[in-house]
């Protein structure tokens, strides 16, 4: 259903229209040492819900949030299971650390489901309340599966220990304004609301397969539901598929202490410490709590870094429009930020008063969330769109509809080339003119993409499926769009360009999701710092780094406060880029709140297991082994003449220095062809280094040596495998 205004919405109406499925009762629980030991499970196909008890040994071997989805998900499928099939499973979880108030960016949950775009096991980040408070209702995980007849919302309700599963056709869809509705039905006053949390997808993700989540928290200075997104990989479009409108929890009274840990009082010093190096420094450093990641649109384009009209090039001379000063001027400020309790670094802005121009909502005035660096590259550069209130109407409906910002961004500048090329013509796209920079045809796309309808549904199943599409149907050269379909394994870039960084390349082409940076992210270190030179230095990085990060989607936490803020003698530490006193500090929480002995090789180690149990899944599903690490030449080099002439200079150079061929006297599609043999070559290498340190073969597999050394060795997972060594 799609509504106008949440001005118009009748709740007590809206109540008489629900149909009660099913209700229930649990015993509470409290957290002890971060954990409650137990999940809650419910089968939408006969409204089936149970708690589970969480062994002793998943709970050793997985640790928590995304170790639990990925073990959840593993058990619940099969190699043929589909997206859409009753058995995939969406699953919600925290880690121990998670939902505590003393120490920043302590309010992340991980989602996991087979995704819609890759087929594989997915995982996404989220923040937002609702991950807390679900588990202050006495879990540490909520795990979904089946399939609903008609629209239903669930709602945990953790004041008075039940679960009830309710038909709900009369609710809007979309979800600035179903957040707001639900919030608003479920409290019991104005301060209420911020004890209620809603997960919801809109329109669009019923008709793309990159749909998100949107996790609500209620921001009671401003009274507006504030959104926070689990965007990669289609979560969304399972979540509506399943025919899930929203999932609601509510739990009062949160307090410091909740998660009962085992010392209390480290942990208000360590999170006392960070408080102060964010006041302290983040005005000499990156600016989040003004900011917020905007500014790295300006650091990007410094460097050649931005992608700009489907990646082929790295700088703009507008990209300053929508940078951090566009942005200082737009953000409403007027009130403190975070998307959980406790959380200074404040990086998540909002905008009041954005007029909107087209679509369902066109002349509303609303209130949104600030776009993040993502959405700005992937909807604003890489689509030649330049104007900082266009991209952030993009964001808003992009939210709304439940549509991610990356998928949509990479996908449509993809689009837009080819229409650029001639590959499609307007016959194709149905009368939209997709040049670089038509903000208005941008939209057109996602409006037709929450209505079901036109080229907007074709472009809604992503680069993948439109390669084959535009070759399949329209005689497109294959391997020329292989080279410019900025996606691995089905799943669409991330917005940075990695051709100067073999070490970016390969923590793309070797991510077990696909190609986003949330696992590894070294252009830095490789490209502008020169930090790993060296083959063995970039496997050592693509070791350490995908592994340290995991430590975060298993605990909980979110990984801002951990390099968008450093002490100010960290550059004087033998390894800067690990922050080491923030590791050190993470070390301490983590012993602080579970009573357990740490050390930063067994961070590593939990993490490891989760990571390959992740990777042998992939080869459960089809798509584990070293074929689909291989990233489109984009992402390694220049494709066209346009892209090698932009920067002829340095290629030049490349070709001189690195390859040893004088360049004099070549084409440049001559020069194009030896660069490229050259660094597909180091890539191969790089690729042979990397499986060798991560203890697989050189197809990609994880060797039942490490297998059995992490202790997952299970007979299933070991059967797997040994279906490919």
């Amino acid at each position: 259903m799609e509504c106008k205004n949440s001005k118009d919405i009748n709740l007590e109406e809206l109540k008489k229209q629900r149909v009660r499925l099913h209700e229930s009762s649990f015993e509470p629980k409290e957290i002890y040492r971060g954990y409650a030991d137990r999940s809650l499970y419910i089968n939408l196909t006969n409204n089936e819900v149970k708690v589970k008890e969480i062994s002793s040994d998943m709970k050793e071997k997985f640790t928590g949030g995304r170790g639990y989805g990925m073990k959840y998900l593993w058990d619940a499928v099969n190699p043929n299971t589909r997206w859409d099939s009753p058995e995939n499973e969406i699953i919600i979880a925290q880690g121990p650390i998670g939902g505590i108030t003393q120490y920043p960016g302590s309010g992340k949950s991980y989602v996991v489901t087979v995704s819609p775009l890759t087929g594989l096991p997915v995982d996404s980040n989220v923040g937002g309340f609702f991950g807390p408070l679900c588990k202050f209702c006495g879990f540490d995980a909520l795990e979904i599966q089946g399939k609903a007849e008609n629209d239903v919302v669930i709602f945990i309700d953790g004041d008075n220990n039940k679960v009830i599963i309710e038909e709900a056709p009369g609710e809007c869809t979309n979800s600035h304004i179903l957040a707001k509705t639900l919030t608003a039905m479920y409290a019991d006053s104005e301060e209420d609301k911020m004890n209620v949390s809603v997960v919801s997808a809109g329109l669009g993700a019923e008709h793309t397969r990159f749909g998100i989540l949107n996790f609500s928290h209620y921001d009671l200075r401003r009274k507006e539901c504030k959104l926070k997104q689990a965007g990669r990989g289609g979560i969304g479009t399972v979540f509506r598929n399943k025919k899930i409108k929203a999932i609601v929890v509510k739990r009062s009274g949160i307090k410091g202490d909740l998660n009962n840990p085992h010392d209390l009082d480290t942990i208000i010093k360590l999170g006392i410490k960070l408080h102060r190096e964010i006041y302290e420094n983040d005005t000499k450093q990156c600016w989040m709590r003004v900011h917020g990641t905007t500014q790295l649109v300006d650091a990007m384009n410094a460097h050649d870094l931005l992608p700009v009209n489907n990646f082929q090039f790295g700088e703009h001379p507008e990209a300053p429009k929508i940078g951090k000063n566009s942005f200082e001027k737009i953000f409403d400020r007027s009130n403190v930020d975070g998307c959980w309790y406790g959380c200074t670094l404040q990086c998540a802005h909002g905008i009041t008063g954005l007029e909107i121009k087209t679509g369902p909502y066109k002349g509303q005035k609303i209130f949104t969330d600030g776009s993040e660096y993502e959405t700005l590259a992937g909807c604003g550069s890489n689509c030649g769109v330049f104007d900082p209130y266009q991209v952030s109407e993009t964001n808003f409906y992009c939210d709304t509809y439940g549509i991610d910002t990356i998928s949509f961004g990479t996908t449509v500048g993809f689009v837009m080339e080819c229409y650029n090329r001639g590959i499609i013509d307007k016959e194709v796209t149905q009368g939209l003119d997709l040049d670089f920079g038509n903000w208005e045809a941008q939209m057109e796309l996602m409006h037709q993409m929450a209505r079901g309808e036109g080229f907007g549904m074709i472009v809604g199943q992503g680069i993948h499926r439109l390669k084959k599409l535009f070759v399949d149907k329209y005689g497109a050269d294959k391997e020329f769009l292989h080279d410019i379909g900025m996606e691995v394994k089905g799943l669409e870039f991330s917005e940075y360009i990695s051709k100067e960084s073999l070490a970016q390349q390969a923590g793309y082409g070797t991510a077990n999701k696909g190609p986003q940076h949330d696992e590894n992210w070294l252009i830095f270190m490789d490209m502008v710092r020169n930090q790993i030179p060296t083959f063995e230095d970039k496997a050592e990085a693509l070791f350490y780094y995908p592994l340290f990060r995991t430590w975060f989607s298993i605990m909980g936490l979110c990984k801002l406060p951990w390099n968008d803020i450093m002490p100010s003698d960290n550059h004087l530490t033998d390894e800067p880029a690990k922050v080491p006193e923030h590791v050190e500090n993470y070390i301490a929480l983590y012993t602080a709140v579970t009573g357990n002995d740490f050390s930063e090789e067994e961070m590593l180690r939990q993490s490891e297991k989760v990571y390959n149990l992740q990777k042998v899944f992939c080869l459960k599903m089809g798509k584990g082994l070293r074929e689909y690490d291989y990233i489109p030449y984009r992402a390694m080099g220049p494709v066209t003449v346009e892209e090698y002439e932009s920067r002829s200079e340095r290629y030049d150079k490349h070709l001189k220095e690195l390859v040893k061929i004088d360049p004099d006297g070549m084409t440049v599609e001559e020069k194009i062809k030896e660069l490229r043999k050259y660094r597909e070559a180091q890539y191969q290498t790089l690729l042979d280094v990397v499986y060798k340190r991560r203890g697989w073969t050189k197809n990609a597999i994880p060797t039942l040596e490490r297998l059995k050394d992490l202790g997952i060795d299970y007979p299933d997972v070991v059967d797997v495998v040994k279906r490919f060594l």
